[in-house]
């Protein structure tokens, strides 16, 4: 399938490493002139590298997304992409012994206002130039309670309810805004968790994710690249007439309508 994305820009947040490098390299297979954002500049350059090594062009800018105000400013030096994907930040899980009200904000700005911000950077320039594609990838953990991720599942919540609440808002004006929920991903993130979980349980990393595993109906757990498929297809004027969807990549676990 052509995807129409040759030419296209793209800025593409959290893409020094996992789904968010996985993003910004289907990206450029596709033709698109792809920006990465990370807050490490030392990971970043680790992926320019990566991708240069495949014959990749890759342009990347060192920002914590955290901030508002340099956000905004990265973003006047990009210009207004054709294409936003966001992966920036995760909320830590934690378990419930060890969560408070520090670790409650911490997960919202690490994972709900990055992404609001790198969003409202752009939205509103796309909507003046009559297009653009926003595709948010949050996660399953803000449709199944956890008690080993309630910050983070109410930070995935919220960015939900607002990325549809932005397609609605700005579908008339050519913007469309998808919504992405992995689920168990081979990322540095599955490990966090399981070391979150080896504490609140006593169990060990190995037990726990081989129940992971077992409890999946495709029977292992998803790729970066499985996400980016996806994502760079809702992204593609092959998806013009999707917006405010919200589409499950879990394996099965959920089997929920």
């Amino acid at each position: 399938m052509d995807l129409q994305l040759s030419g296209k820009t793209a800025v593409v947040t959290g893409a020094s490493k996992g789904i968010g490098l996985a993003c910004a390299e289907a990206l450029a297979w596709e033709g698109v002139t792809v920006t990465g954002i990370s807050r490490d500049p030392a990971n970043l350059a680790k992926a320019r590298e990566e991708l240069a090594a495949k014959g990749l062009t890759y342009a990347v800018e060192g920002v914590d997304l955290t901030d508002p105000d340099a956000t905004k400013a990265v973003f006047e030096r990009i210009g207004v992409p054709d294409i936003l994907i966001n992966c920036a930040g995760a909320a830590r899980r934690t378990p419930i012994d060890e969560l408070d009200s520090k670790a409650l904000h911490a997960a919202m700005e690490a994972k709900y206002f990055t992404y609001m911000h790198a969003t409202d950077a752009v939205i509103r320039g796309m909507a003046e130039r009559g297009s653009g594609a926003v595709v948010n990838v949050v996660g399953q953990g803000g449709r199944q309670a956890n008690p080993l991720h309630i910050g983070g599942g109410a930070a995935n919540a919220a960015l939900m309810l607002a990325s549809v609440g932005y397609a609605k808002a700005y579908a008339g004006q050519g913007v469309r805004v998808n919504v992405i929920n992995p689920g168990t991903t081979r990322t540095g993130r599955v490990d966090e968790g399981l070391e979150a979980a080896v504490r609140s349980t006593g169990r060990s990393k190995e037990e726990l994710l081989g129940e992971m595993v077992a409890d999946t109906p495709l029977g292992r757990i998803g790729e970066p690249e499985e996400v980016a498929r996806v994502a760079v297809f809702l992204a593609s004027p092959a998806a013009s007439y999707v917006t405010g969807a919200i589409i499950p990549m879990d394996g099965g676990v959920t089997s929920a309508i």
